[in-house]
């Protein structure tokens, strides 16, 4: 079984906080830190798996994420061009009464808001990431001003979903990711094959049916739509890389053409062959 990672995050040599340019996408990185972490990711699509809650993002996606919550690196499985920026704070990284000023009201509810994590869309997205992807060419200060600003822009944004319904690092939930844990490294490693319910099941420690209701409560999909989604994402690789479509379906293990076109459209609302002849040519 694939072990929840408790990562190790050292703050930048003369800063109050990380940034990041991570690449790992060969590598299934299910990890915790006690840090806060904005991430932004543009990439064709990828998972996002963070706490409780799996979805995939397609272009890009802006997430915040509150410490000690679980979750997979946004760039897992993407083989085609990705960028990432990536910044990491501890709690309170500019001190107590600093955070206790009026001024920071807002951001402060968006750090308390974090341990749900939250995804950003639309104008907020846009120019937070805008502002992410120049911090790097700024100095110390200007870097802090402009981290400032950005948290002042998602907490004063109404442009956000909160991707867990409860606070996702509790033991409880860490009992439960465990489970997730080895649930989700199974369909990766077995996706292209015929996967069975029952022996995954039996794997968990669970019934069938009892099975089948955990990963429903836990990811509001079923255990067929999940693998069906991490199928797509990986013929969706495959079609960017230059396979067939038929190639990409049988592939990604999916038995028929037929279902695969029609669960592809489902999923993505368009034709492999449109989705291939838009990004490939």
């Amino acid at each position: 079984m694939q072990k929840l990672q408790l990562e190790q995050v050292q703050p930048d040599m003369g800063s109050s906080f990380t940034i990041l340019n991570p690449h790992l996408s060969n590598t299934f990185l299910w990890h915790l830190h006690p840090e806060y972490e904005i991430v932004y990711v543009e990439s064709a699509g990828g998972p996002r798996h963070v706490g409780n809650h799996i979805s995939r993002y397609e272009g890009a996606d802006l997430v915040f994420i509150g410490p000690n919550i679980p979750h997979l690196n946004f760039d897992y499985g993407v083989h085609s061009n990705c960028r990432q920026v990536v910044v990491q704070m501890r709690e309170n990284f500019l001190g107590e009464p600093f955070f206790n000023n009026p001024e920071m009201v807002a951001i402060k509810q968006l750090f308390k808001r974090a341990c749900y994590g939250i995804a950003f869309y639309g104008h907020t997205k846009l120019k937070a990431a805008a502002a992410l992807k120049q911090l790097q060419s700024l100095n110390r200060f200007d870097q802090l001003l402009s981290l400032l600003s950005i948290f002042q822009l998602l907490a004063t944004s109404t442009e956000a979903q909160l991707l867990n319904p409860i606070p996702a690092a509790n033991k409880a939930f860490e009992k439960q990711q465990k489970r997730m844990d080895f649930i989700y490294k199974y369909v990766e490693q077995h996706y292209h094959q015929k996967i069975d319910v029952n022996h995954i099941a039996r794997q968990t420690n669970l019934t069938t049916a009892a099975f089948c209701r955990y990963f429903k409560k836990q990811t509001k999909l079923t255990f067929t739509d999940f693998v069906n989604q991490y199928r797509i994402g990986e013929a969706k690789n495959l079609l960017l890389q230059h396979k067939t479509i038929t190639q990409a379906c049988y592939a990604a293990g999916f038995e028929q053409l037929s279902y695969f076109n029609k669960t592809f459209k489902k999923l993505t609302g368009e034709n492999p062959s449109t989705f291939r002849k838009r990004n490939v040519g």
